[in-house]
């Protein structure tokens, strides 16, 4: 049987407060997230959403408890060891997009590639793949900086799959979007990765967008339990 794409077990993330406080971003998770399936995380700001998605991308550290991608135990690695993993099996989607504006949306997509030294004609077929897929293909050379909010989610969609990652984490990837575009940015993504075979797991505050995720998990005051399925 195929390692869980994504396992936290007693996972604390203890930040310095003021003085000699503590503030807990999570307590104690466990949870495991089946390969191919869609997560969504719910909870307030502040909850501990955007450090439970840091920590399963090994951009942090728990403080207490292991993070295991794929079965691989990230505190197993050291920095660089985590990079590679990242950039190897790991696909990010920010809420503010992180795009390159001075760059055009087809360098934008291939921005993983090009910064690993990739020659063009490795990711050219892919980046036009992923372009025609979100109904960009006629913006791919265009700058980045003049398209809408909801094109400029799309393409970072397609920068976060271009390497095939088997798992895309999505921070509030609908947030900086009015509904609408949330709506179809957010359908988009879980067709694509569901094309892709990849696993999802996404931060939101939506009811609405979570449910149409397999599964929702609750964060509060960094504590995580199951979310009863809509009925």
């Amino acid at each position: 049987m195929d390692a869980a794409a994504l396992t936290f077990a007693g996972v604390s993330k203890v930040y310095d407060g003021a003085g000699s406080a503590e503030r807990y971003a999570l307590r104690d998770v466990s949870c495991e997230i089946t390969s191919g399936q869609t997560v969504a995380i719910v909870g307030r700001s502040g909850s501990g959403k955007s450090t439970l998605l840091h920590l399963a991308a090994g951009i942090d550290v728990p403080t207490h408890g292991s993070v295991a991608v794929h079965g691989t135990p990230l505190e197993s690695l050291n920095e660089t060891a985590r990079t590679r993993l990242r950039r190897r099996d790991i696909g990010f989607v920010f809420q503010l997009f992180h795009l390159l504006p001075h760059l055009t949306v087809r360098d934008n997509v291939a921005l993983p590639d090009l910064i690993a030294g990739a020659r063009e004609r490795d990711y050219r077929e892919r980046v036009a793949a992923l372009l025609e897929r979100v109904g960009l293909a006629d913006r791919a050379a265009d700058p980045v900086a003049g398209l809408s909010g909801g094109e400029m989610q799309r393409v970072a969609i397609c920068r976060a799959l271009l390497r095939r990652p088997r798992l895309l984490l999505a921070d509030e990837p609908t947030g900086s979007l009015d509904d609408a575009s949330g709506e179809v940015v957010m359908d988009l993504m879980l067709k694509m990765v569901a094309e892709e075979g990849a696993t999802l797991v996404y931060a939101t505050h939506s009811r609405e967008l979570a449910s149409m995720a397999d599964r929702t998990l609750r964060l509060h005051s960094g504590l995580l339990e199951e979310a009863e399925a809509p009925g």
